[in-house]
């Protein structure tokens, strides 16, 4: 039976052929931007929130409705300093995340704005660049969510869960919706530490796009949690891409919870055993450590030493940053990749796989 091929991107077509090119730059960490503007509690309630009964403060996601100025600048901060790719501002905007806050019921409104803010940027960033602007992304960044559909959260009782398969997918369908309402171009399922999770996203995206007729692109990014080389739930690398291949990703990588140094040899396998995908990689900035001005230690230097290290060695199609990384880390990353080539990869996509 010959392999089946993919239908056509209905967004986001461009990004095969670009990624093929040259390395894209991914922007840098969200929430480490935020905390610079050093914001209150007023301001995460904005004027709409004024009254509600729990705290909001932390809510990062929040600010695209009660501080919506704050995000969109630091897209443009992104966008400025280089990166062809930027997240929207929705980690935590599934409605399982908001229930902590009591916000469940406005996570589809949190997640079509937060889209169309980074829309709003990367159109400010073309008009700025004028006739000579390079194409630029919005990425729907979909979250792990704080609960786990494979792991007991009671040390007490090894089959107890506190969310389903079912609830994971719906809430990522009320999310991804959301998205694509607002103009997102791709999705990335982001810092997956349960691959059942990342699973319940993949299922969900899978259905909007069949129910839609949309098809945007897909990257999918682990996280490896220590320097076991596993994710949370037990999977190496290596488990976690073949877990996930069957989604046909665009990219598949390893975000947060490492550094580049350690988490090199991961990228390393990762890059190796896809061999059929582009591969992303946007560590932390090093290891955490309080007194500094970011929380981690790594300057932009020692970041960008790192990934051109991991460019030079032909790692890498899309490169960027997490926890503790700023617009001047991107912008020295976009510097030291721009002279590398992409890591090639196996032609014709997926083609070892068959159809049911």
């Amino acid at each position: 039976m010959k392999p089946t091929a993919p239908p056509p991107y209905t967004r986001g077509a461009a990004l095969p052929a670009l990624l093929a090119e040259r390395i894209f730059v991914l922007d840098g960490a969200m929430g480490t931007m935020i905390q610079r503007h050093r914001l209150a509690e007023a301001d995460f309630r904005g004027e709409r929130f004024r009254d509600h009964p729990k705290d909001l403060k932390g809510n990062n996601d929040l600010l695209v409705l009660t501080r919506p100025e704050v995000v969109q600048q630091i897209h443009e901060q992104y966008l400025a300093a280089g990166a062809d790719l930027i997240e929207t501002n929705t980690f935590g905007a599934t409605s399982i995340a908001q229930e902590d806050y009591g916000l469940a019921h406005i996570a589809r409104e949190m997640n079509r704005a937060a889209a169309q803010l980074a829309h709003a940027a990367v159109e400010r960033q073309r008009r700025l660049d004028g006739p000579a602007a390079r194409p630029r992304f919005v990425a729907g960044a979909l979250g792990p969510t704080p609960r786990t559909a494979s792991i007991s959260p009671d040390v007490n009782d090894p089959g107890a869960r506190n969310v389903s398969f079912d609830q994971l997918r719906d809430a990522y369908r009320e999310q991804a919706e959301g998205l694509l309402e607002g103009g997102a171009d791709l999705f990335l399922v982001e810092t997956i530490f349960d691959t059942l999770n990342a699973k319940a996203a993949i299922f969900a995206l899978d259905e909007l796009m069949e129910d839609t007729g949309e098809r945007l692109p897909v990257i999918i990014s682990g996280t490896v949690t220590d320097a076991s080389g596993r994710i949370l739930s037990g999977q190496t690398v290596q488990a976690f891409w073949h877990s996930v291949r069957h989604a046909r990703p665009l990219a598949v990588g390893l975000n947060c919870a490492l550094g580049a140094a350690v988490m090199r040899p991961y990228i390393e396998e990762l890059s190796k055993v896809a061999a059929d995908t582009f591969v992303s990689c946007y560590p932390n900035a090093g290891l955490p450590n309080p007194m500094s001005e970011t929380g981690f230690d790594e300057t932009p230097a020692v970041t960008g030493t790192l990934l051109e290290d991991f460019a030079k060695s032909g790692f890498l199609n899309i490169a960027g940053g997490c926890c503790g990384t700023t617009p001047e880390h991107i912008a020295e990353i976009a510097r030291r990749l721009k002279t590398y080539r992409p890591r090639a990869r196996h032609d014709p996509l997926f083609s070892p796989l068959l159809a049911a």
